[in-house]
């Protein structure tokens, strides 16, 4: 599943095209893809054309396109495969493809940002503005914490609550009511980095391994989106189609067997949660 990185690549890929954009045309090839707007395709459109664009925000692995005139915004979340990819207006069909927006922008001219997903799980829908604090988010990111690379993150608050908890820290790690956009690739690469073992309890911890583990996550974070993200097939992938690079700089994460880069011990990987964590033995042990 997308995470936080790979989120925020299309995000940052739609906002120069989109944000002053006007909706032209709204075509729904498949209602699958409207699973998060209960009220369907000729509402969704109806709710659309017309609407200008007026930014592209996001919180952990939910973007979403705030309208004029109204306090709702085009929400979307990926799943498992969905992509957002900006094409000319008349580009043929994607493999795959669900919804098609026409968009008209002032210095871009006329495009098109089609909504594609294989495995169908990705859902696009209009929703409500609420308040959050200073922000407006849909109704549907209620429930998601803010993450690490938010400004407004409380690392205090985080520290606190980990310490509370005797959750295996990579399971908390992984609740997005905690902290939102951290997924199992980016988990595994922020243990290791900070030498703890996935499955730690959170109150075995000091404040201070914590502390340290949270800044690991915005290190690997950040160097994610500066290598647009890890793709390890052609679902991952910005809006113009391209996969990000990151896989190649993963130090556990699908590395099972091979030397650690840190001390040579081999990768282990165990099943976790309908997946798997992958660590070091040697630099992570278990308390």
């Amino acid at each position: 599943m997308p995470e936080l990185p790979e989120v925020e690549v299309v995000r940052a890929g739609l906002a120069p095209a989109v944000v002053g954009a006007t909706v032209s045309s709204v075509s729904v090839l498949d209602e699958r893809a409207l699973t998060r707007h209960p009220a369907g395709a000729a509402d969704f459109a109806a709710q659309l054309e017309g609407a200008g664009i007026v930014a592209a925000a996001r919180r952990g692995k939910f973007l979403w396109m705030p309208l004029t005139g109204a306090e709702r915004a085009l929400t979307a979340h990926l799943g498992m495969s969905g992509q957002l990819l900006l094409r000319a207006p008349d580009a043929p069909a994607e493999r795959h493809e669900r919804i098609r927006l026409g968009i008209e922008h002032p210095r871009h001219g006329s495009l098109a940002v089609v909504f594609a997903d294989q495995r169908t799980f990705g859902s696009l829908a209009v929703d409500d503005l609420v308040a959050d604090g200073e922000d407006l988010i849909p109704t549907q990111v209620r429930h998601i914490a803010r993450d690490a690379m938010d400004p407004h993150f409380d690392d205090e608050a985080f520290v606190v609550a980990v310490r509370r908890r005797a959750s295996a820290i990579k399971r908390i790690l992984l609740d997005q009511t905690l902290i939102s956009g951290v997924g199992n690739i980016y988990a595994d690469e922020s243990l290791w980095a900070a030498r703890i073992h996935p499955e730690t309890q959170g109150r075995m911890l000091s404040a201070r391994a914590v502390r340290r583990l949270l800044g690991e996550v915005r290190l690997v974070l950040d160097k994610a989106l500066a290598e647009g993200g890890t793709s390890f097939d052609a679902q991952y992938v910005n809006v113009n189609g391209q996969a990000g690079y990151f896989a190649h700089s993963l130090n556990a994460y699908g590395r099972t067997g091979q030397a650690c880069p840190r001390c040579g011990g081999p990768i282990r990987r165990d099943a976790f949660m309908n997946r798997s964590s992958h660590y070091c033995p040697r630099c992570q042990r278990r308390r």
